[in-house]
């Protein structure tokens, strides 16, 4: 009996929940409730600002800061390289953690911290925004608005007193807002030498901690207390201007840093050649470093003369010894049409002794090339005595910060004065009206340098510096620099024009050592000229 009834239970059973399914769902298709409304869908722009942060909690910087400009392009970018910049930043972040560690763990008596595993797991950060800011110094300044929930797998283990624990750290989440500096900018591959980052507010830091697959966050008070230990540290030691400096290169080969100075003294000529058909030529040296973008030093021009006398001396700044050489060139000075070459040569700057002045009678070749027939022809001797004086190990420059740091002037400077040094940056928003090839003409004390011109740019760049040697320092004095355009076509119709000057004070650059401002340029409707003045003593 036990067992029909039992039979008939589960066939009652089965019947019953398959009526219920069957009507069930006919009243769900053919029976609405006459209470439900449709719902009002209205413009955003209408909404409140508590329905907006309702809809839309994670509003995008940009959106709320025009400040900021979307990187869209940079997130897709890590999205793609994420597993290679996974093992790159994970090894990377061994490599700094690795001293720290060592550095701290014998003040808390722990024998050993080492990574059993480390990896960042398969969802990158995201930027939300970025804010560029441009200034006058060799460098590039970001902040970007980083936030990132990822999924890593770091485990530590720790041994202390002969035990080992092992804590995992799990469900990390960092919100934050560094500044990244790329400073200073060169002329070497990747462009900058280091890279400086700061936090410019507290980071928000979350993340699940496991001990031997307890999870600790989940013990009362532990959780808070931790989160606002590691923020607290992190801001101890990142927190602006706190800075970290990652280096990318070698500083003194990339920015090519001044290592010493050559003093050359242009003696005499000895049996040139003349040049002209009708009397004596008219000598002059042109002097010049290779590897180096400064313009010529010249001598005088001695007319009529084929046993010229000069004694005029000149300074040199050295930057690679070892592949440098000075090149001289003697040219017949001419009133009209191209100066005509009377001979050359070459002194690599490796064959000098260091602090000796060495006197030297170099053979006037027509060309460097050895085996050219023509240099077989005499064209006369040149005499120079040159000394190479090499910066003493105090006197090199040591970091970035140098070359914000005036240098100190070469040897041979007045006692009371000083040497004036005009880097000539670059301009923007020159513009001619018949044509744009762009050069600065420094007036200073009678005295006039020039820059190369750049041809068709109305935004051109020079970064080309001169030197002013002067007895007393010129406190009370204007700097005369104004930016011309020449014509590139042979023609008696504009074949210069201004496109601005300016008369720059020089009380601040005595006073403040250096200065690097951009200045309007007077009859000008836009340009500006970026000039860095420096007074350098002894």
């Amino acid at each position: 009996m036990g067992f029909f009834s039992t039979i008939l239970g589960f066939c009652g059973f089965g019947v019953g929940v398959s009526l219920g399914l069957v009507v069930g769902y006919y009243l769900f298709i053919y029976f609405q409730p006459d209470d439900v409304k449709d719902p009002i869908i209205r413009p955003l722009v209408e909404q409140d600002t508590e329905t907006l942060q309702r809809l839309l909690p994670e509003i995008p910087i940009w959106v709320k800061n025009p400040d900021y400009d979307r990187v869209d392009w940079l997130n897709m970018f890590l999205r793609h390289m994420w597993p290679y910049l996974d093992k790159a930043i994970c090894k990377t972040a061994k490599n700094i953690a690795k001293p720290i560690i060592a550095e701290q763990i014998p003040k808390y008596k722990i024998d050993s911290v080492e990574f059993e595993k480390l990896t960042l797991g398969t969802l990158p950060p995201t930027f939300q925004g970025m804010k560029v800011y441009v200034t006058d110094e060799k460098e590039l300044i970001m902040e970007p608005s980083l936030k990132w929930a990822g999924n890593p797998d770091i485990t530590v283990a720790v041994k202390a007193f002969g035990l080992k624990a092992t804590v995992q750290v799990v469900d990390l989440q960092v919100f934050a807002s560094p500044r990244i500096t790329l400073k200073p900018l060169v002329y070497s591959f990747p462009c900058f030498a280091k890279i400086f980052v700061s936090l410019m507010e507290k980071p928000h830091i979350d993340f699940g901690l496991k001990l031997v697959g307890a999870d600790l966050m989940s013990i009362p008070g532990l959780y808070r207390f931790a989160q606002e230990l590691i923020k607290d540290q992190v801001a101890s030691m990142y927190l602006w201007p706190k800075t970290l400096e990652i280096p990318i290169l070698d500083l003194s080969k990339a920015m090519r840093r001044p290592v010493g100075i050559l003093h050359v003294k242009v003696l005499r000529a000895i049996k040139l050649k003349k040049k002209d058909f009708l009397g004596a030529s008219d000598p002059y040296v042109k002097l010049k470093l290779t590897e180096d973008k400064l313009p010529s030093k010249k001598t005088t021009v001695k007319h009529r003369n084929l046993n010229p006398e000069w004694n005029e001396e000149f300074n040199f700044v050295i930057r690679e010894p070892e592949s440098q050489a000075l090149q001289l060139n003697v040219y017949d000075w001419e009133q009209v049409g191209k100066h005509e070459k009377m001979g050359m040569n070459v002194i690599p700057l490796k064959d000098l002794p260091p602090d000796e002045p060495k006197e030297m009678t170099l053979n006037l070749l027509k060309t460097m090339d050895p085996n050219d027939p023509l240099n077989d022809k005499s064209r006369g001797q040149l005499v120079v005595e040159l000394t190479y004086k090499p910066f003493k190990e105090e006197e090199m420059p040591k970091g970035f910060e140098e070359s914000n740091v005036v240098q100190k002037a070469p040897e041979g400077t007045p006692a009371g004065g000083g040497m004036l040094a005009v880097i000539v940056h670059e301009a923007e928003d020159v513009e001619g009206k018949h044509h744009n090839n762009p050069y600065a003409r420094i007036l200073f004390r009678g005295e006039e340098k020039k820059t190369k011109p750049v041809k068709k740019n109305r935004n051109p760049r020079w970064e080309e510096e001169f030197h002013f040697t002067l007895d007393e320092p010129p406190t009370n004095e204007k700097m005369h620099i104004e930016v011309l355009s020449v014509s590139s076509r042979i023609g008696l119709l504009h074949p210069k024009e201004s496109l601005g000057y300016v008369d720059i004070s020089l009380a601040d650059v005595v006073s403040n050592k250096r200065i690097n401002e951009k200045y309007h340029l007077i009859d000008s409707k836009n340009g500006r000229i970026q000039i860095e003045l420096q007074w350098r003593t002894s």
